[in-house]
């Protein structure tokens, strides 16, 4: 393996852990910033431009049939290959965190829309599904098998918050294992169904799954309720007979002990696994090739390459899989000593002298001739604090202008609501990272567009500017605050005419008019 350092330029603090890759030929999609969407690409998904070892993510559209994809982190994330010639054309992407915290229960579809003068326009769709949908997470796996000229998607794991009627104020945002269910999902007719596996008994996240065919292996992960990284691996056979579907599980046995790990692809029967943790304090520097034969899975200790003092030294890293056996890597750095608006620093780890990514095809001549990185799945279960405890909550920068506090994009915020959520672009221009809104102190509070309380912009600024209160029109009845205004016909008044004044008459002092005289004398 080689391992090249990439110089961070355009756009490339938006990449926190957490992000997932989508590659489409020869074009890959970062997705995944930790904020809310800017104006200049309101989808959220930009497109990774690598040449000559310098990374910079440009802006990308989606078609106008799109649902709203929100930038999610730590999400299930998984490929749809055409038979015929294995190009993939799908990605499916379930659950992940928002900027706000909260975790998504959805499943969405993404596909190319449209490819002209090399431009990709992408297409998302939210999926719905039907039956045991499985609950809100992240950090879990989807994988999609094969069985009897039919196929299915496998979730299993991940995390979620604990539910509302067992939080309490000191753990309100407390973390738990999801239930070790396997859900198995048609996405012809989207419906769900789900399986419990006696071999399967503690809830496993941040693990890494690999599928061939009619099988999913899960590889290593953490379990909160137990603390450890087992060794455990567990073999899934999905076999899609008509009516119901049959799952069987094999527990087999390995030396790795691993979570966070990112494992690519290198051909049909081989991956490789890198990155990681052996341990809460400990990053696991080694890799291992995977070999899959027949019913068989093989585990092989591969050379590591060499690691910067700066990736050895530190005590947390990130990435994702870009395909072809390559691995995009974070880790934290000194942005003092950086010449970049990153806070991290990016290498790129390549297998195999041939599928060295930078030489085959992230050489660019234009703007428009985007060329290739690959698709990659990130899960970071943890970051590290100065002390070194480790903490499950997001950790934000405050000068990161993506940072939000708690908000309600995207809703009927009235009666009379008629806003298309699939609009992305902000209809004012005073918040540029999202659409204006405005919040409501009446009753519970809650979170109005300003376009449907006919907020005009410079009135939203003065509500801002002054920290005013707000009533909607649902809550004129109360008396303090400033109310959404009626609207008027304005009072058409003439113009003022300016009465005449007689011109001022400038008075001399006496030693000037003597002066004057003497003057002309």
């Amino acid at each position: 393996m080689s391992l090249q350092t990439l110089v961070a330029s355009n756009n490339t603090s938006l990449i926190q852990p957490g992000f997932s890759l989508f590659r489409f030929g020869r074009h890959v999609f970062f997705f995944g910033q930790k904020g809310w969407p800017k104006r200049s690409c309101p989808t959220g998904v930009f497109l990774v431009d690598l040449k000559s070892n310098e990374l910079k993510l440009r802006s990308t559209t989606f078609s106008n049939e799109s649902s709203y994809l929100p930038p999610l982190r730590h999400p299930a994330v998984t490929s749809l290959a055409d038979k015929s010639d294995g190009e993939i054309i799908q990605y499916l992407i379930h659950g992940g965190k928002t900027p706000n915290n909260e975790v998504s229960q959805k499943l969405y579809i993404i596909s190319i829309a449209s490819a002209v003068n090399k431009k990709i326009t992408l297409c998302c769709r939210e999926k719905d599904l039907e039956g045991d949908i499985p609950a809100a997470r992240y950090g879990h796996s989807i994988n999609v098998v094969h069985s009897r000229g039919k196929k299915a998607v496998v979730i299993f794991g991940g995390r979620s918050y604990v539910p509302l009627n067992q939080r309490t104020t000191e753990k309100w945002n407390s973390v738990v294992d999801c239930e070790p269910y396997i859900y198995l999902i048609d996405l012809q007719f989207g419906c769900s169904t789900m399986h419990t596996i006696k071999e399967i008994q503690d809830g496993l996240s941040f693990h890494v799954s690999i599928s061939r065919n009619d099988t999913v292996y899960i590889i290593g992960g953490h379990s909160l309720e137990n603390n450890i990284r087992s060794t455990n691996v567990y073999k899934v056979n999905v076999d899609l007979l008509l009516g119901s579907p049959a799952i069987t599980c094999s527990l087999l046995q390995s030396r790795l002990s691993l979570s966070s790990s990112i494992v690519t692809q290198t051909c049909p029967d081989e991956f490789f696994i890198v990155g990681g943790y052996e341990s809460d304090s400990q990053k696991k520097m080694t890799c291992h090739k995977v070999l899959i034969s027949g019913n068989n899975i093989d585990f092989e200790e591969v050379e590591a390459p060499d690691w910067t003092g700066e990736i050895k030294h530190s005590k947390t890293w990130f990435g994702a899989d870009m395909g072809h056996g390559t691995v995009l890597l974070g880790i934290p750095g000194d942005n003092k000593n950086q010449n970049s608006d990153s806070s991290f620093f990016f290498y790129l780890l390549s297998h195999g002298e041939e599928d060295n990514l930078m030489a085959q095809s992230c050489s660019q001549g234009s703007l428009d001739d985007q060329e290739d990185s690959m698709p990659l799945e990130d899960s970071e279960e943890f970051m590290f604090s100065g002390g070194g405890i480790i903490s499950d909550e997001d950790i934000y920068n405050e000068d990161d202008e993506e940072d939000e506090s708690e908000t309600g994009y995207w809703i009927t915020c009235c009666s009379d609501c008629d806003l298309d959520i699939n609009t992305w672009v902000p209809y004012y221009s005073t918040e540029l990272n999202k659409p204006a809104m405005i919040y409501c102190s009446g009753e519970d509070g809650h979170w109005v567009h300003a376009q449907c309380m006919d907020l005009s912009e410079h009135m939203l600024i003065n509500l801002s500017e002054n920290n005013i209160k707000y009533f909607c029109n649902e809550h004129i009845k109360l008396e303090r605050g400033l109310q959404t205004p009626k609207k008027m016909t304005p009072v058409m008044k003439p113009p003022l005419k300016r009465v005449g004044r007689k011109p001022s008459i400038s008075r001399m002092s006496p030693s000037k008019k003597s002066f004057l005289r003497r003057l002309f004398e």
